[in-house]
């Protein structure tokens, strides 16, 4: 009987930094012996604040938390490591702020010569706006616009997310560690797996299913190490924490998690089809994933991501109790936003300023996507949120929103007894507000043509 090929995967965390990695399963799977170390240090989750400012969103010591553990382990085994998405940001400024931490974890541990590949993503809007020029059609995703001058004008900073193809080429010159920029949360996991010869369809769907880590497996926890085992016709998933187990439920359900379509995957190639895909237990603890398939597309086509400044912001907080008040709630939102438009003119995009009522007990965290837009609890809280183009203009909206909300004027209350209500009299400052500015593809001749690649050798 000819022996089964396969690699395996080791994913540690599905966020480097956001919040520790659980060391125990990290040995858990050393002692597995995989082939690659695999993790992303990112997420769009976290806003495009990170990505405008170009400042990490979790503290460094975090960071370097995990990349200690990574880095020491791949050395320790003598194997790869790659880290995508760098710093929360993609930037050339994320790549080189781990880089450097890398370089610690070598200098402290003397871990001997080893080979970097930074992959830097950045992109500068001078590229952009020549190719508009040369009549270049650079598409809005999901119902946005073509790129356009005025978009770019609006952006603080770009980022090209890179497939598997640079990832590939920095371990075909030696890499070690690889870190990028922002990448395809599955390409990065697939790029060893494709060096290796193993169908893109399968390795497209062992990254989909690893980029989360132990989100893969039940019970719930985070950050703990899931290893993925490919063979040219199947994955295998499996936990390394005792405690959790990888089901065909549990895998199934995370190949659905954060997508808009939970059957298709589209990436800078071509677009994963998992509608025939296939999930078995193998036993209590692994799961089996066979079925995937890949479809080529006919231009290779690289996601932009840019954010750009929108205004300062300050909020402030409120609370009412009092059951009649609450019963005529969106008459006195109503009241408060008239009187700030009174003062300050209409509010909303485009206008010179943008006030949110975010009313928890209601529909605080779903906002108009809530299917039960009633009170049906005691109280609420109201976070009033202003974004303006000065902080101080912020702070007097805010200020004049929430105390308005104590002055309304309903017709059922007689007098301030009947207006059970607490607010802060502090205004609190918000971080500048930023959107997503750029969701765009560019169309490239070469997958490697936005990407750059420097080789360091550290602790020589």
């Amino acid at each position: 009987m000819l022996e089964r090929h396969t690699v395996k995967i080791m994913s540690p965390t599905g966020h480097l930094g956001f919040t520790a990695i659980e060391a125990g399963s990290v040995e858990r799977g050393i002692a597995e012996g995989p082939d690659v170390i695999v993790a992303d240090s990112g997420s769009s989750d976290i806003g495009p604040y990170p990505l405008g400012t170009d400042q990490p969103h979790s503290p460094r010591e975090w960071q370097k938390h995990d990349i200690e553990l990574i880095v020491r382990a791949a050395r320790g085994l003598k194997i790869p490591a790659i880290i995508g998405w760098a710093a929360d940001t993609g930037t050339d400024r994320g790549v080189d702020d781990f880089v450097a931490m890398v370089r610690e974890v070598v200098e402290e541990y003397r871990l001997g010569p080893t080979r970097v590949a930074a992959i830097y993503s950045e992109v500068k809007p001078e590229l952009l706006r020549q190719r508009l020029k040369e009549g270049v059609r650079i598409a809005g995703l999901n119902g946005r616009p073509d790129l356009t001058e005025e978009i770019l004008e609006r952006t603080n900073r770009i980022v090209a997310v890179m497939g598997p193809e640079p990832i590939v080429a920095a371990l075909d010159r030696g890499a070690d560690i690889v870190i990028a920029g922002r990448a395809s949360d599955s390409s990065i996991f697939a790029a060893p797996a494709i060096r290796a010869g193993y169908p893109k369809a399968l390795a497209f769907c062992l990254g989909k299913l690893l980029e989360c880590a132990s989100f893969c497996a039940e019970p719930y926890m985070g950050k703990e190490t899931v290893i993925g085992t490919i063979s040219e016709t199947d994955i295998v998933l499996e936990p390394m924490h005792p405690g959790q187990r990888c089901t065909p439920a549990s895998v199934a359900a995370h190949a659905m998690y954060e997508r808009i379509d939970p059957f298709f995957e589209v990436l800078p190639s071509g677009v994963l089809d998992l509608r025939e895909v296939r999930y078995e237990a193998i036993d209590e603890r692994r799961t089996r994933v066979t079925g995937a398939r890949f479809q080529e597309a006919a231009t290779y086509s690289v996601k932009l991501e840019g954010a750009g400044w929108v205004g300062e912001r300050a909020i402030m907080i409120m609370g009412i109790r009092d059951p009649i008040t609450l019963s005529y709630l969106d008459e006195l939102i109503a009241y408060s936003l008239a009187k700030v438009e009174e003062r300050f003119g209409k509010s909303g995009h485009g206008s010179k300023y943008q006030i949110y009522y975010h009313v928890y007990g209601r529909n605080g965290v779903m906002g108009y996507l809530e299917p039960t837009p009633h009170v049906s609890c005691h109280e609420v809280g109201i976070v009033v949120e202003v974004v303006a183009q000065t902080r101080e203009q912020a702070e007097e909206i805010a200020l004049l929103a929430a105390r308005n909300m104590f002055y309304a004027r309903l017709p059922i209350v007689k007098g301030t007894a009947g207006v059970a209500s607490f607010f802060s009299d502090e205004v609190f400052p918000g971080r500048p507000a930023f959107e997503w500015t750029i969701n765009h593809v560019l169309p490239v001749t070469d997958p490697l043509e936005l990407f750059r690649i420097r080789m360091i050798t550290l602790g020589g």
